[in-house]
């Protein structure tokens, strides 16, 4: 369902999200699982896609997730994406770890399944609508008031929105993070990272494994993660001091580095370019003061892309929202209804603050000290003879394994 205020007019709503990405869809999902009436605000307008593959690796705790909101969603994701049953780990082009998995049991979870966001949020949004979920297109937050009578929005249009509470999912430079006042805390890598994605060949030479090389000897020594996702390619290359981002990114650049690092073919079926460096951001506080506005997804945390914490911390975060909206509205007394948003916004920030010291440790490895740099050259040596250290070196890029959800720490 689609809502397109009049100027001037004020819209009342129970709830609002605002943001329909993959975390604003699930929040809304969530809130229609529970019975109760969401309205969706999204800046862009209806049909819009972004570029790239983007967030692209569904951990099967989020699946889970997903098909308790939406019975099936899940298995719909899982059986689109792709599932790469082998990992494989080199150094300076020896290969220290491999290892391959078995296929997932009949009506089993898989660990995870790999495909482009805009696919996922294309899935979510189909539910969404069949849920009844109202949407509001063309609706760019500009003004956010929150007080105990509950939020007035106004975006830049002039349109004017009143809910008693908002879920705020509007990503990374998130407006109504910045109207309730909240600060990010944390820091930013100086490193530089290119992510490429590069669309499958009709015949393709590639096995469906993951790759990730230390020193990869065919670009100079640097780093370089190689992922499949359904359709094409993910392909990560780790720049190193001195390195000029804006040359190694262009046309030219990404063809002559990937045809290093991939067969034939595959540089000239490049779809998408971006960089990016290290963030470790987390809000310092998960809701406003008046306990009405819930941070979710980008909105409350900055990850790096290593160990794929965004999205798979965003779908528990807008689960955890919306529960919390819904004990708030049922509770009979004002102080009721700010322990559950307090609640939430306590133990999303404890994940986060979790997930951002895992991606530390991945980072520490990545861009190692000497003596890391040492211990990692001489655990090299020894792989994969040595287990433990073939298994440290296949780890370690990704920080410690456990997904940190409200109520624990699953593994995967």
């Amino acid at each position: 369902m689609n809502s397109t205020p009049e100027r001037g007019e004020v819209r009342e709503r129970e709830t609002l999200v605002v943001g329909a990405g993959p975390v604003g869809l699930v929040a809304a999902l969530a809130l229609r699982s529970f019975g109760r009436p969401v309205t969706v605000l999204e800046a862009g307008p209806q049909g819009r896609q972004r570029p790239g593959s983007r967030a692209i690796f569904t951990h099967s705790q989020t699946l889970q997730i997903l098909d308790r909101l939406s019975p099936g969603l899940g298995a719909e994701l899982y059986e689109h994406g792709v599932y790469w049953n082998t990992q494989r780990t080199f150094y300076e082009g020896k290969e220290v770890y491999a290892k391959t998995y078995p296929d997932p049991a009949p009506g089993t979870y898989p660990h995870f399944t790999s495909l482009p966001q805009v696919q996922i949020e294309r899935y979510l949004y189909e539910r969404a609508v069949a849920a009844g979920v109202e949407f509001a297109w063309e609706q760019e937050v500009d003004e956010v008031v929150a007080d105990d009578d509950g939020v007035r929005l106004t975006t830049l249009g002039g349109d004017r929105w009143q809910a008693q509470y908002v879920i705020a999912a509007d990503g990374s430079r998130s407006a109504v993070r910045k109207q309730i006042g909240t600060r990010m805390e944390g820091g930013r890598d100086d490193g530089w990272y290119i992510v490429v994605d590069v669309d499958e060949l009709e015949q393709p030479t590639l096995a469906q494994e993951r790759h990730f090389h230390y020193a990869h000897p065919a670009v100079d020594g640097r780093n370089v993660l190689i992922v499949p996702f359904a359709g094409g390619w993910r392909v990560d290359l780790q720049l190193v001091d001195g390195d000029d981002p804006d040359k190694l990114a262009s046309p030219d650049g990404v063809q002559e580095w990937l045809d290093a690092v991939l067969p034939p073919g595959y540089s000239e079926r490049t779809s998408w370019v971006s960089t990016y460096q290290f963030l470790q951001l987390v809000a310092h506080d998960f809701a406003d003061p008046a306990r009405r506005v819930l941070l979710v997804g980008e909105a409350a945390h900055l990850f790096a892309p290593f160990g794929a914490r965004g999205l798979n911390s965003g779908v528990p975060d807008a689960e955890a929202a919306a529960s919390a909206v819904v004990l708030a509205l049922a509770a009979g007394a004002r102080a009721s209804a700010r322990t559950a948003v307090e609640s939430f916004a306590r133990a999303r920030r404890s994940a986060a603050l979790f997930n951002r010291d895992a991606a530390g440790e991945a980072l520490a490895h990545l861009r190692p000290s000497p003596e890391k740099a040492a211990e990692v050259r001489a655990a090299a040596d020894r792989a994969p003879e040595d287990e433990a250290a073939s298994t440290w070196l296949e780890k370690a890029p990704y920080g410690p394994r456990g997904v940190h959800t409200a109520q624990t720490v699953y593994r995967y």
